[in-house]
């Protein structure tokens, strides 16, 4: 299936700014991964589910741990099933396939329709797992020995790899890559996240808040700075308990919802007027 180069854009519950908006249609025309860097929370993870929406396709996600390994995204033998099942009864030990499970990456291969495959905070494995990849997201295809056989993808699935920036990826792995750094919104972008989730907020209410909210975001020394999450959150709970635009703009009720850190809060406590 080819798509056509403006294919993605914003979807009703996910607004995305022009320039991410090009550079994901630019990956898809490119048939290259799009790699996602930013702050956490926002909406690296999201995007590709907006991706898919927008696109119809399903969405398969792979959560990247730092025990992760390339292979697993792969596909896995169960070598200990089929111990278990030679000694005591149970499946066809003969037949190897049986004991053959696709990992995300396989399964994203073999489906028959096209699939958005997220990669996710890819950062968090080992310095090498990148590159372990390279040739598989490359040739969309990779060999099981077990088997003789290689699988090849169907259909060339969008791949979105997020990263938090824990570490740096190696250079290699980059040139693959189209990349786009999401960059935390203004305040414009924020009311527009914000009217997503409540179109119908007190338009003073939505105003204390956004100014709070950026005001905590600027305090030094802060380990953690609330994320748009945070912030809906946070809109949440003042809207439900009948909190004031007033109160907010004099104070910031509620702060742990905002901050998550005792440490934190203990340094936001001394920069602002909370209640």
């Amino acid at each position: 299936m080819t798509l056509p180069f403006d294919a993605f854009s914003s979807t009703s519950s996910y607004i995305a700014n022009p320039a991410l908006v090009r550079d994901v249609n630019a990956a898809i025309a490119l048939h290259r991964p799009l790699l996602v860097k930013g702050e956490p929370g926002t909406g690296k993870t999201l995007l590709a589910r907006a991706v898919s929406e927008a696109l119809g396709m399903p969405l398969l996600t792979w959560h990247v741990k730092s025990t992760t390994k390339a292979q697993d995204g792969l596909y896995h033998y169960d070598v200990v099933r089929r111990l278990n099942d030679s000694r005591f009864g149970g499946g066809d030990v003969g037949n190897i396939r049986e004991y053959i499970n696709m990992g995300v990456v396989g399964r994203a291969f073999r489906s028959e329709e096209r699939v958005v495959l997220l990669i996710d905070e890819i950062d968090k494995a080992d310095v090498e797992f990148p590159n372990d990849l390279l040739h598989e997201i490359d040739a969309m295809s990779f060999h099981i020995p077990e088997l003789d056989e290689t699988v090849s993808a169907v259909h060339r699935p969008i791949v979105i790899i997020s990263s938090n920036a824990e570490k740096e990826l190696p250079d290699a792995f980059l040139r693959r890559c189209v990349f786009h750094y999401i960059a935390f919104p203004d305040r414009e972008l924020m009311e527009e996240i914000v009217a997503v989730h409540y179109p119908d907020v007190e338009a003073a209410l939505l105003e204390a808040a956004i100014l709070r909210f950026y005001e905590v975001r600027r305090i030094q020394g802060l380990r953690k700075k609330p994320s748009t999450s945070e912030l809906i959150d946070w809109l949440f709970v003042l809207m439900r308990g009948g909190v004031p635009a007033a109160k907010v703009a004099a104070a910031v009720p509620f702060l742990g919802t905002l901050i998550k850190q005792e440490q934190d809060l203990d340094v936001a406590r001394k920069r602002i007027a909370w209640s």
